[in-house]
């Protein structure tokens, strides 16, 4: 267990790899105060000679010095939070080309001119049979919409499934949409978006997270279709789906000013649980292992006074903006 993270430095032409086992949660933080603060944070970290693969590594990031690029990703707990920290990198990395990395470890082992597939096993990507539920209980994870023969569209919540495993199932997908039952309308954004079109065999897809995969398209049963991908837009879904099935507004400004509240909060300090935890007993019958790098606590080097300040008033410029907006 744990929340593995990955970082790559790019500096001179030459690329160091830092790890932490507690890292992912906190990569959007360790980025915010821009370029020389997370690459001293990266740096205080441990250096590693692996890489991790799409399972294991729940959140990542390169700076790359040279071409003043940075590559990241890591969930957020909604679309607010992270088109906030989206908002706030764009202030705080002025020059630097931020990208959201949509494919993963792919993106970040391609930018290093290794390729997509360097920590992925052959099969890695698994297709399975279109299946279809919803779960009324819960925000749905994703929205599905579909252009019916008759020229309408529907939208349907996708219950807990995230974006990238609608278009897995392939276009057998589409036959169960034109059989299912209507969703309730969406209370808060979802984490992204799919939308068909058959009659122009086109797939839309945008997501605040990763759709680790869609780089190698077409995927197997969609020969002959083209993926329209949005990264993390949802104006062109907005625009289709019905009237009567619209994204709610999600208001940034709440979400930025939990941003800054959180300003200069160090990680928790997990040394003592998580030396307690590796000192329990194992359930009978069974030995327990414990991984060495599960005891280490993400520990970045902290952004300096000066860099907290200008953070700082950079999410006072945009709260203002995004409460003007609102």
């Amino acid at each position: 267990m744990g929340s593995r993270a990955q970082y790559v430095v790019v500096e001179n032409g030459a690329w160091q790899r830092f790890g932490s086992h507690w890292g992912a949660n906190r990569i959007a933080a360790d980025l915010l105060a821009g370029p020389a603060a997370a690459t001293r944070c990266f740096r205080a970290l441990d250096e590693t000679e692996t890489w991790l693969d799409d399972l294991w590594c729940e959140g990542a990031a390169l700076v790359d010095h040279d071409r003043r690029v940075l590559l990241w990703y890591a969930f957020q707990d909604s679309w607010a939070d992270h088109r906030a920290v989206r908002a706030v990198l764009a202030r705080t990395w002025p020059g630097w080309d931020v990208r959201f990395a949509h494919d993963g470890m792919g993106d970040l082992t391609h930018h290093l001119g290794l390729g997509r597939e360097l920590t992925r096993e052959p099969g890695w990507l698994e297709h399975h049979e279109p299946s279809w539920f919803t779960d009324e209980d819960s925000e749905p994870w994703a929205v599905v919409s579909l252009r019916f023969p008759d020229g309408s569209v529907r939208a349907f919540g996708g219950g807990c499934r995230e974006t990238v495993e609608h278009v897995l199932d392939g276009p057998g997908l589409i036959d169960l949409l034109l059989r299912a039952a209507p969703t309730p309308q969406l209370t808060d954004m979802p984490y992204g978006g799919v939308h068909f079109e058959p009659a122009a065999r086109t797939v839309s897809v945008w997501a605040v997270q990763t759709v680790a995969g869609l780089n190698g398209w077409p995927l197997p049963g969609w020969e002959g279709w083209t993926l329209d991908f949005h990264g993390d837009d949802h104006a062109h879904h907005a625009a289709v789906l019905p009237s009567d099935y619209p994204f709610p507004q999600s208001p940034l400004a709440p979400a930025l000013r939990a941003l800054r509240d959180r300003l200069g909060t160090p990680p928790p300090d997990t040394g003592v649980l998580l030396a307690r935890a590796a000192a329990a007993p194992a359930p009978e019958s069974a030995t327990a292992v414990v991984t060495p790098a599960a005891l280490v606590p993400h520990d970045p080097a902290a952004p300096t006074p000066a860099e907290l300040a200008a953070l700082r008033a950079a999410l006072d410029v945009l709260i203002a903006e995004a409460e003007a907006a609102s």
